[in-house]
């Protein structure tokens, strides 16, 4: 069983549809999906942005569905030019903004032998850097890929994977590229990104939308974009599960539950 965590719903709802037999469980307010994808078991969550939300949902995953490889699956944005927008990426290396060392993925721990994922566009030696928060501008993305070495950014896989790694499972990050390296974001999206319930969310794009009405047709365009991001996603991680080793009896086989006795 393949064990996958995304951080927003937008992430994960092209992946869900493909998904058969599925059944829902609750672990300490968060809600996990098991079911069958292109003839594996997986098990899912959305786990909300930011590493503490990551690790703390991969735990429970772990511990909840025994999963034999996690994958930390979700946009990025891009820090070097010649990663473009739309673009999936398979980095092989996740490095913290805040100085932690350096975790190898795609080969993390003994769990699961993750085969080569093919050509694509980044499928080299490719370093993805975790941070706190959402980078929204060209100046500070060139920045910290001048400051870490780093191509792409995100704010979850060194959460995940520190958590795989501890627990002995292989780790794999696939991430689609949100928004390139030239690009700058709405500077209202860091806000809307945290951790929160809906209602907060919700008040807090309105409340953008007053200061900035431009807001509101900058922050669909991103909708537009992640909707696709989302598929292109998606079709990444079917062709990734195709790829490991679990055999199909295995892949028969439901796991435990957060709530199974």
């Amino acid at each position: 069983m393949a064990g996958i965590v995304f951080a927003m719903p937008v992430e994960a709802d092209a992946f869900a549809a493909l998904v058969r037999e599925t059944v829902e469980y609750t672990a300490a307010g968060l809600a996990f999906h098991e079911g069958v994808v292109i003839g594996r078991r997986v098990a899912w969550c959305v786990a909300g942005a930011g590493g503490e939300a990551a690790q703390r949902a991969t735990r429970l995953l772990i511990d909840g569905h025994r999963p034999r490889v996690i994958v930390s699956a979700g946009f990025a944005g891009s820090l070097a030019p010649a990663l473009a927008r739309g673009a999936i990426v398979y980095p092989n290396r996740v490095i913290t903004g805040a100085g932690g060392p350096p975790i190898e993925v795609a080969a993390t721990g003994q769990g699961t032998s993750v085969p080569p994922l093919g050509s694509s566009a980044g499928s080299g030696d490719l370093t993805i850097v975790s941070v706190d928060q959402v980078v929204t501008t060209a100046a500070a993305k060139r920045e910290l890929a001048a400051a870490t070495g780093a191509s792409l950014v995100d704010m979850e896989t060194y959460a995940v994977a520190t958590v795989a790694q501890s627990a002995g499972l292989a780790c794999v990050s696939i991430r689609v590229i949100s928004d390139d390296a030239s690009q700058d974001l709405p500077k209202e999206i860091a806000a809307l990104v945290q951790p929160q319930s809906g209602m907060r969310r919700l008040g807090a794009a309105l409340g953008a939308i007053g200061r900035r009405p431009r807001a509101a047709l900058d922050m669909w365009h991103l909708w537009e974009h992640a909707v696709v991001d989302g598929r292109t996603l998606a079709g990444a991680i079917g062709r990734l599960l195709e790829r490991l080793s679990d055999s199909p009896s295995a892949a028969a086989q439901p796991g435990s539950s957060p709530d199974r006795p």
